[in-house]
């Protein structure tokens, strides 16, 4: 089966479950409902060969309903074909089922889109921040939220003993040397 064949079978097989086809620059992209996304996303995995997410990324259209968009980038490895699903999520439902168990690399995906937009992943085995910490009031990649940030209490994060990596093996040091030369050279430990 050729690429082409894989997508036209894509838009065949699935029919009503796809809301729209966009073809721009040689990538297909298919709108689909987000309550219909566990089955699309088995679906292409298991009789597509879609074996491989590449990513998972949200947008905020703010202003408009539904606001918020999640694109999920599929590859098949045997077939060397490209996939985009994308689906529509509103800002009071805020929440989409999660795909983690059909690619368990969505799970780190979807929890920096809940740390940065806020976007719930209904059915996630640990749905917790993984760039902010935990406790922290804001979702940075809103639109509304400023370039310069907002003030928050950060907790007491520092290290209380010495840096894993501090005074380790390998370290630069400052020098008015070449970049190859100020590469990480392996110290002899002190004995």
């Amino acid at each position: 089966m050729t690429g082409s064949q894989l997508l036209e079978s894509l838009s065949q097989l699935l029919g009503p479950k796809i809301r729209s086809r966009a073809e721009f620059r040689g990538e297909t992209t298919y709108t689909i409902a987000a309550e219909d996304l566990r089955e699309v996303a088995k679906f292409c995995r298991d009789d597509l060969s879609f074996d491989y997410l590449i990513d998972i990324t949200s947008i905020d259209n703010s202003g408009q309903e539904p606001r918020f968009e999640i694109v999920y980038e599929l590859y098949s490895l045997t077939l060397a074909v490209h996939v985009r699903l994308k689906l529509s999520v509103s800002e009071t439902v805020g929440a989409v089922d999660t795909i983690s168990d059909i690619w368990p690399t969505a799970n780190w995906h979807e929890r920096e889109i809940f740390d940065m937009m806020g976007i719930k992943f209904n059915g996630h085995p640990d749905l917790r921040r993984i760039l902010m910490w935990e406790g922290y009031p804001f979702f940075p990649l809103l639109k509304e939220f400023p370039l310069e940030g907002l003030p928050s209490d950060m907790p007491d994060v520092a290290f209380s003993q010495i840096a894993p990596m501090e005074g380790g093996p390998f370290v630069t040091l400052p020098s008015t040397a070449t970049t190859k030369d100020r590469e990480p050279r392996s110290r002899r430990p002190e004995l």
